[in-house]
């Protein structure tokens, strides 16, 4: 019989000390770190198989090929997204987990406010976000005792200051890690190329910044990478709440009010 593995926790310290002796290591050295210390079963890549990620993927498959794959499908995906995830199914034999969100959830919040209620507004759009991309999520994360992303320091603001390796104290202080934090997008090409990587077609139709097909759009040479998402929005922040908590009022409420948690039950707040 199987024993379950032993759930694994970090502290602060720990993590602290870890995040400056791998902040000038190589992404395979905070990948391999983390297979060792965590496992195959409690640690995974969470990715929507845009260029950083699809990095990640192939950096993780040479040092074990049994890596977990985790990606969420919106419901609002284009079609180009289930193709590279095929791709990647076929080339490197990879078992690609698939997150939906909560048909009830959406079916709720579709009633109250509409299919596209993310172009009426900021908070619209993040409730949108949250149901669709942050809960299903929060499902994976609840299983993990750490996840690796492709975020990078020059990505946005948002996200100038991450760590290789972090406490993730959304996600009940599982550890978070940033392998490609000090990498800039010409690094990650540059690896995709000398590896011959497949890449997400919409790259090749001027696409910078991928998710949802209703949200994310070409932008113009030179342009911020991240303009084509949301463009219709002033002043908000490019983020969906996957990577930082975003505070918006009533919008907490609001979740709730979409989840059927007014009474307090199941309410944690992400």
């Amino acid at each position: 019989m199987m024993l379950e593995q032993e759930h694994v926790t970090l502290d602060d310290l720990e993590v602290g000390e870890l995040a400056v002796e791998y902040d000038d290591r190589e992404p395979e050295d905070v990948i391999e770190w983390a297979l060792d210390r965590f496992g195959v079963e409690r640690f995974a890549i969470i990715t929507s198989f845009q260029a950083d990620g699809v990095v990640l993927m192939d950096m993780a498959h040479q040092i074990n090929p049994n890596v977990r794959i985790i990606t969420v499908d919106t419901a609002r995906m284009p079609q180009e997204y289930y193709e590279i995830i095929d791709t990647f199914r076929e080339r490197y034999g990879m078992k690609i987990e698939v997150l939906f969100p909560e048909a009830s959830s959406v079916e709720n919040m579709v009633a109250k406010h509409g299919v596209n209620l993310f172009y009426q507004s900021v908070p619209n759009r993040l409730l949108c976000c949250q149901v669709r991309k942050v809960l299903p999520l929060n499902r994976a994360l609840k299983g993990l005792d750490a996840w690796a992303t492709g975020l990078r320091r020059d990505q946005w603001a948002t996200r100038a200051n991450i760590k290789k390796i972090d406490l993730d104290h959304d996600h009940g202080g599982i550890v978070k890690l940033s392998p490609l934090a000090d990498w800039t997008e010409e690094d990650v090409w540059n690896y995709i190329r000398q590896y011959d990587v497949p890449v997400h077609p919409l790259y090749a139709k001027g696409f910078t910044s991928i998710s949802c097909a209703p949200c994310t759009r070409p932008v113009p040479e030179g342009a911020h990478p991240r303009s084509g998402r949301w463009w219709w929005e002033e002043n908000a922040p490019k983020e969906c709440g996957m990577h930082c908590s975003i505070e918006t009022g009533g919008f907490e409420h609001e979740v709730d009010a979409i989840l059927g948690h007014q009474n307090g039950a199941n309410g944690n707040g992400h």
